[in-house]
């Protein structure tokens, strides 16, 4: 009988949730930069080597690929034959190392897990509890599968009971556009398949865990009707040209991973849950011997790019920016900020519409301003601020009208994604402009903040409004005060390209 002792358990998940803050899976980065390499759309290849370029300094600094350092989701198959020594059961052993992992003193993760989601929405400031699921199995181990999932690909879940004789291929790709670019592509997509409905969803999430191999399968060929799913679903999803951060593109989707079950006769259950290009997960198991161990890969494995966007891009003072300088901005195009910007984000957005409602003093000039939407990562050492990539605008749609009017008076914002119809009537009609961020080069943008402040509403921690002081911070301009938006143009763009590009030769 094998006997884990629960120090040896804590911390190795504890280290395990470290490591995949700081260092992408190689068959992430080795697909990836395949799909850069073959990439022909100039925006889809400046975001893909942003994200490239973003890893590496990661690794090199240890420090988060993503502001969102995501919620913990712990898989267990625990052997029948083992025997554990300590006195916590497995769920608080799990969060304690959860609990450690976030707080950890010289790399803090974002702590981004809300008590009472449907009431007070108050941070547990440790990123506690996880998500865990536990099987006993035969055997003497420990087997351990864990992932960090952030929010902007969570969100974008999607689930249908399809009738057994509906085609799956067919709703995949009516929902993928649906999706947007929130989910930062290009990722992988995970596809669960019968069962229950949460079993379907179940299944997904854990699809998202197995190795990148869809280049393998394409070379050797499918040999059962999953596996000729996949290839058929990675094939059409990609020619519907979506392209990282939803740019327009070659590729949208690295992988399509798919688990499936047994069903009732009635049913066909299918779950669908993106992984997006911080994809982060491990696979350990403890025999007893002692913790768990990872070794950091080699700098070499990462490759050397030279990113060509900001050589092109206009340089952009925030703090002497008008209306009348937007005014001759173009959707795609490149800039450089450096000045002053704003950040805020879902709950300080709810709350200056409470003010405004209330007739009350806003707590911030937002007058002639861009906000950021995001919520950075806490800083070490002699950093201004921690990982701060941004978060998906789309949640602040309702807010548009309200940020751009009297008394907020915003002049832009800037996030990750596409904005829904509304913002960009708002947009247009107030003659305000949006532009992106790559999601998924947290810390790369965090480079170009110089210093950084809290100014109101401290009490909502990673979501308050903060100064940031930034230097030459790379963004496109996703919508012109035309109401133009990129991520209408480019996938439209590029879909019609695709259609003209010989299977083969998509690589």
């Amino acid at each position: 009988m094998t006997t884990i002792r629960q120090e040896d358990f804590i911390q190795s998940v504890a280290d395990a949730f470290q490591f995949i803050a700081i260092y992408h899976p190689l068959d992430f980065i080795r697909a990836m930069h395949a799909a850069y390499e073959a990439e022909e759309s100039p925006a889809a290849r400046d975001a893909m080597a942003q994200i490239l370029v973003n890893s590496r300094l990661c690794a090199e600094g240890h420090r988060p690929i993503c502001q969102d350092t995501g919620m913990a989701v712990v898989f267990l198959k625990i052997g029948m034959d083992v025997r554990w020594d300590g006195d916590l059961s497995i769920h608080d052993m799990v969060n304690e190392g959860v609990r450690r992992a976030y707080t950890h003193p010289d790399n803090p993760l974002r702590a981004s897990v809300l008590a009472d989601p449907a009431g007070a929405r108050k941070n547990t400031r440790d990123n506690t509890p996880a998500v865990i699921y536990m099987d006993l199995v035969p055997g003497h181990t420990v087997d351990v599968k864990l992932a960090a999932k952030g929010g902007g690909s969570e969100n974008k879940a999607h689930f249908t009971v399809l009738n057994p004789s509906d085609s799956i291929v067919d709703w995949v790709l009516s929902v993928l556009p649906e999706m947007g670019a929130g989910w930062c592509p290009p990722g992988i997509l995970g596809l669960g398949i019968g069962g229950t409905p949460e079993k379907a969803l179940l299944l997904a999430k854990e699809a998202l865990l197995d190795p990148i191999d869809i280049q393998e399968l394409k070379a050797r060929g499918p040999q059962n009707r999953v596996e000729e799913l996949r290839l058929e679903i990675l094939d059409k999803v990609n020619a519907l040209g979506i392209g990282a951060q939803g740019l327009g593109g070659l590729t949208t989707v690295l992988d399509v991973k798919i688990k499936d079950y047994p069903t009732h006769a009635a049913s066909l259950p299918v779950g669908l849950i993106p992984n997006c290009a911080a994809t982060r997960h491990i696979h350990f198991t403890l025999d007893g011997s002692g913790p768990a161990s990872f070794t950091p890969p080699a700098l070499s494995e990462w490759p050397e790019i030279a990113m060509q966007g900001p050589a092109t891009a206009r340089r952009v003072n925030l703090d002497t920016l008008s209306r009348a300088d937007t005014a001759t901005w173009q959707a795609g195009e490149q800039m450089l900020l450096s000045g002053t910007l704003l950040t805020g984000r879902d709950a300080a957005h709810k709350k200056l519409a409470d003010l405004v409602a209330r007739g009350q003093p806003l707590p911030v000039d937002f007058h002639g301003r861009f906000i950021y939407y995001v919520g950075p990562v806490d800083p070490v050492r002699d950093e201004a601020v921690g990982p701060a990539g941004p978060t998906t605008a789309t949640r602040m749609d309702k807010f548009t009208d309200l940020m751009l009017e009297e008394p907020v008076g915003l002049l832009g914002m800037v996030g990750k994604s596409e904005r829904g119809p509304e913002a960009i009537a708002s947009l247009k009609a107030h003659g305000g402009v949006y532009c992106i961020a790559v999601g998924g080069a947290a810390y790369l943008v965090a480079k170009a903040i110089k210093s950084a402040r809290v100014l109101a509403f401290p009490e909502l921690g990673m979501e308050a409004v903060y100064e940031f002081q930034v230097e030459d911070m790379p963004v496109t301009v996703a919508v012109d005060n035309q109401g133009n938006s990129v991520h209408d143009s480019g996938p439209r763009e590029w879909r019609m390209k695709i259609g003209k590009i010989p299977l083969a030769g998509r690589g």
